[in-house]
């Protein structure tokens, strides 16, 4: 299994991580993967979720769903000319 070092962990990071790992009753580096795995599921879920999002923004803007909405360039230049 590889292994990671981390240095120069900020003092309150490296405090918070060892209170959750106490409270959990894992080791820092059983907390600190388990974090890791957090960090980043819940990353690639956000991607994920956004993706989604401008997928269908996309697709009605196809459909033309938003054809009834001014142009916001024509709003920007309006605003500016004020």
């Amino acid at each position: 299994m590889p292994t990671l070092q981390v240095r120069d962990v900020p003092e309150p990071l490296y405090r918070k991580i060892v209170a959750l790992a106490k409270a959990e009753r894992r080791s820092i580096t059983q907390e600190t993967i388990v974090l890791l795995e957090k960090a980043l599921q819940v990353s690639s879920q956000d991607t994920i979720r956004r993706q989604g999002l401008l997928d269908q923004i996309l697709r009605e803007e196809r459909e033309g769903k938003y054809a009834h909405l001014p142009d916001p360039v024509s709003l920007i230049r309006e605003d500016r000319e004020r």
